[in-house]
């Protein structure tokens, strides 16, 4: 292989999203090799006693002096307890190692997101935050103990094998090669790539039947007058019928990898007798013994191997996703800060915003909106499900870079804002430590009045020791309504100048939704907030008898519309 060629396959190794995802788990030389040699060890006695077995069967049949057997009669039985023994002590080492490497892998994910862009982080969903660190980061884990450690075994052990058949015959050593070849690479090959194009042709199949049912589910009565309901019926039969043909020849290509194994022990086993017919002559009994008996326990490393390489493709399918989490918040630029300017140094204006996810849809129209967010101000910001409120919230808080005009913030820009989301995370310690979080030096006066504040004040006697009572199951432990006014009173309690809060009214209902909405936005009476701090509101819906200064009604519209901001004087 040329100098070029080793370049090429060493980046396409690189670039493996597998072979990355190895990277996040911190692996040591030492570990590994221990699990390995163990795992070595514990397959190597199993090959040790089949071949110390076949001679000693062999050479018992020609009844020489019991005492010249015995040295191997104790070698067997050593070699029977080490092989349970070494096993045991191999999967200690491979669960060691994998625990390790798995904690290590999430400490660095985590890491990597904690020291990157706040407003990347921010925006992660949690489902995808807890998939990514948990579920697939075990199966990267899952790739020491299923795939790669037994590889290395399989390959250490099938060589010992083939080596000693060879000093017999290499004739039968080519057979066992070759035969172990197709058990330990072609057969799982054949189930991997089959279990693939199954998935997909599946995947594809159950995609036009979702297609055509919900067409039948949403137009049925024109589809009824226009005569086409039975074609669509006919449709969606015959993809339910090749996504079953899809996945009967996936498992039938699986079928046929699994019998790889038996078939080769088979052949192998086949053509080590017909080569002792040859052989009888020329070599010794126990030979023959040795040349029959052992590609029998040759196989037993590459057993695992199909099971290993299934292993590998969802190892890398985890860190595919890992790795595009990882490389999203490396592209994703944290938007510049601007030194303060205008009316005070608490104060955010923007103008001609739009805004937007990075590669997302753009929000705001082809003007943008124009905002100021000044002390004492009470802004809401309304419209349906996927109209931009939350992402404009996000921009407006510095987390993310406005994708045309411009956001000046205060030069104290981290001390200054808040941003509050609507999922905010519920941790599993007490309610005074949820809302430390937010102000770590608030006194108990202040915890106890923000909490009668936002309607948790009956709830929190009730407990068994009040605000110190621990929330064992974090958010599982409060109800939706109980968890929305916690988040509320630990953005309330923190001591920013402006509060950019997100759905705070969500899993309230109707009533008590638009009462905390009305003291939110009402400086008059300043019931939640001090009539010196700016209030930022996103919400879905608005009640009639809101005091807000303005209103910014986001609206998924055509580029040439540009979303309303109705400015209403307060009271």
């Amino acid at each position: 292989m040329s100098n070029t060629d080793n370049t090429s396959a060493h980046r396409g190794l690189r670039g493996d999203p597998l072979w990355r995802a190895l990277g996040l788990l911190g692996l040591r030389g030492g570990p590994v090799a221990r699990s390995l040699l163990l795992g070595i060890l514990g397959a190597g006695s199993a090959l040790a006693l089949a071949a110390l077995s076949a001679w000693l069967i062999t050479r018992a049949w020609q009844m020489p002096p019991v005492l010249s057997l015995s040295v191997v009669v104790t070698a067997v039985r050593a070699l029977g307890i080490s092989r349970g023994l070494f096993r045991y002590l191999e999967r200690l080492a491979t669960h060691d190692l994998a625990f390790d490497a798995m904690s290590t892998a999430r400490s660095r994910l985590y890491l990597a997101l904690a020291g990157g862009p706040a407003g990347y982080s921010v925006g992660l969903r949690r489902g995808e935050l807890l998939s990514r660190t948990g579920t697939d980061v075990d199966e990267i884990g899952n790739a020491l103990i299923r795939a790669i450690i037994p590889i290395g075994v399989s390959i250490v052990v099938s060589g010992a094998a083939v080596a000693i058949m060879a000093f017999v015959s290499l004739s039968a050593a080519l057979v066992l090669a070759i035969a172990l070849l197709v058990s330990g690479v072609v057969g799982p090959w054949l189930a991997v790539r089959g279990a693939q194009m199954a998935a997909r042709a599946e995947a594809a199949a159950q995609t036009r039947n979702a297609g055509a049912i919900m067409t039948l589910l949403d137009h049925a009565a024109e589809l009824s007058v226009a005569g086409r309901r039975d074609a669509l019926l006919d449709e969606s039969r015959a993809a339910e019928s090749e996504a079953t043909e899809a996945a009967d020849r996936g498992a039938t290509q699986g079928a046929w990898a699994s019998a790889a194994v038996p078939l080769a022990v088979g052949i192998s086993v086949l053509a080590a007798a017909l080569v002792g017919i040859g052989l009888a002559d020329s070599v010794s009994p126990m030979a023959l013994g040795v040349l029959i008996l052992l590609p029998l326990s040759a196989f037993e490393s590459t057993g695992p191997m199909t099971e290993a390489a299934m292993q590998l493709q969802r190892s890398r399918n985890s860190a595919r996703r890992i790795m595009a989490m990882i490389d999203r918040a490396g592209d994703f630029q944290e938007p510049p800060h601007s030194a303060a300017v205008g009316t005070g140094r608490d104060t955010v204006m923007a103008r001609g915003l739009r805004w937007g996810w990075p590669g997302g849809e753009v929000f705001g129209g082809d003007d943008g909106v124009d905002l100021d967010i000044e002390p004492g101000s009470r802004i809401a910001i309304v419209g349906p499900s996927g109209c931009g409120k939350s992402t404009l919230l996000l921009t407006l808080a510095g987390l993310l870079p406005p994708v045309a005009g411009t956001v000046t913030w205060p030069a104290n820009n981290d001390d200054t804002i808040r941003y509050f989301a609507e999922d905010g995370h519920i941790f599993t310690t007490s309610v005074r430590e949820n809302l430390l979080v937010s102000r770590g030096d608030a006194p108990d006066a202040m915890i106890a009045d923000v909490i009668d504040r936002v309607g948790l004040g009956e709830w929190v006697a009730g407990l068994p020791q009040g605000v110190d009572t621990p929330l064992d199951a974090g958010a599982d432990s409060i109800s939706g309504g109980q968890r929305r006014r916690l988040l509320l009173a630990r953005a309330l309690i923190n001591k920013a100048p402006i509060l950019l809060l997100d759905e705070p009214g969500e899993n309230l209902d109707r009533a008590d939704s638009d009462r905390l909405q009305r003291e939110l936005l009402d400086t008059a009476h300043a019931v939640l907030v001090e009539p010196d701090r700016a209030v930022v509101v996103v919400t879905h819906r608005l009640p009639v008898d809101h005091r807000a200064d303005s209103v910014i009604d986001l609206r998924r519209t055509l580029p040439s519309e540009k979303p309303v901001a109705d400015a209403r004087n307060r009271e």
